[in-house]
């Protein structure tokens, strides 16, 4: 089971996004890992919550699981996180470069840099940034990698924030480092131009960033961390948390300003559940805590 999984914010329009990326990312082969075409794996409705009635969706892209929710106008997508697509041929850049430019902004125009012959930075027409990169002879490990950016306060934090989530998560270890270096300003020498690492099997970069943004990390983006029990959960929230006024229905976020939601894998059966009764129990009961409490959650789908 994916441990880790990107979780997408929309106001309305999580289902039509899902159907969006799923044509965009069809594939004509198999990701790294044997996984298949994308896909729309489930949707579920969950009603009587303070943004409404909320959808909530999960894909595979590439055979990697992405969740989606349309859950109200509060956040929106920020270029500091987005998504590295690597790419095997220009022909695959360019394939996916059409579709997610069509109504998008682009970050960095498509053509040739240093780091790659091709490649294209694009603001999609939802607002979520894609990163598409002709990889050249470099093996491709994993299609699409989640990317941090480090910016205002937290610009040159990379590499710290890098070396405390491979200490929180037990899978893990840093990979390759490319640092800036002299007459690179307003980036300062020896901060991440770009970072890997890997979290409980999941590819991750990251990377600083000194330039005056004008946005940072937010909520629109957040990584499920899937539990299968409660000492698990409570591990994690302890290490993770570090703003108690944004913990809420298992939501927390870390020092850096990523948010994370530490969840139950019990919770994701229950919620994938057509029964509506059920799913208004569980509903009813998770949207009372902040930390998840799994016992109080199967009484809960229980009717107990």
């Amino acid at each position: 089971m994916q441990r880790i999984t990107p979780h997408l914010w929309f106001d309305r329009e999580a289902r039509e996004a899902a159907e969006f990326y799923t044509s965009v990312f069809s594939t004509r082969e198999k990701s790294p890992s044997g996984g298949k075409n994308s896909v729309v794996k489930n949707v579920s409705t969950i009603h009587n919550t303070p943004s409404g009635s909320v959808d909530m969706v999960t894909i595979e892209l590439y055979g990697q699981g992405f969740s989606l929710i349309s859950a109200g106008p509060y956040f929106k997508f920020t270029p500091a996180v987005s998504f590295l697509v690597a790419c095997a041929t220009r022909e695959e850049v360019d394939a996916l470069w059409t579709p997610l430019s069509n109504a998008g902004t682009p970050l960095m125009d498509l053509g040739e840099y240093p780091f790659s012959e091709h490649y294209g930075w694009i603001q999609d027409r939802y607002g979520v940034s894609w990163q598409v990169m002709h990889m050249g002879e470099r093996p491709v490990r994993q299609k699409i990698t989640p990317t941090l950016m480090f910016v205002g306060e937290q610009c040159g934090k990379a590499k710290e924030a890098i070396d405390f989530y491979t200490t929180v998560f037990h899978n893990a270890r840093t990979g390759d480092i490319l640092a800036y270096g002299k007459g690179e300003e307003p980036d300062k020498e020896g901060t991440m131009k770009h970072a890997a690492f890997t979290l409980e099997g999941m590819d991750f970069a990251a990377m600083d960033s000194a330039y005056q943004h004008k946005f940072t990390i937010n909520e629109a983006i957040s990584f499920m961390v899937h539990c299968a029990t409660q000492d698990e959960l409570d591990y994690y929230w302890k290490r993770l948390s570090a703003v108690p006024s944004a913990e809420q229905c298992g939501w927390l976020k870390d020092r850096y300003g990523v948010s994370w939601q530490i969840v139950p894998t019990v919770m994701d059966e229950m919620l994938r559940d057509k029964d509506p009764v059920k799913l208004a129990r569980v509903t009813e009961a998770f949207l009372k805590m902040k930390k998840f409490d799994i016992e109080q959650l199967k009484k809960a789908y229980a009717g107990q």
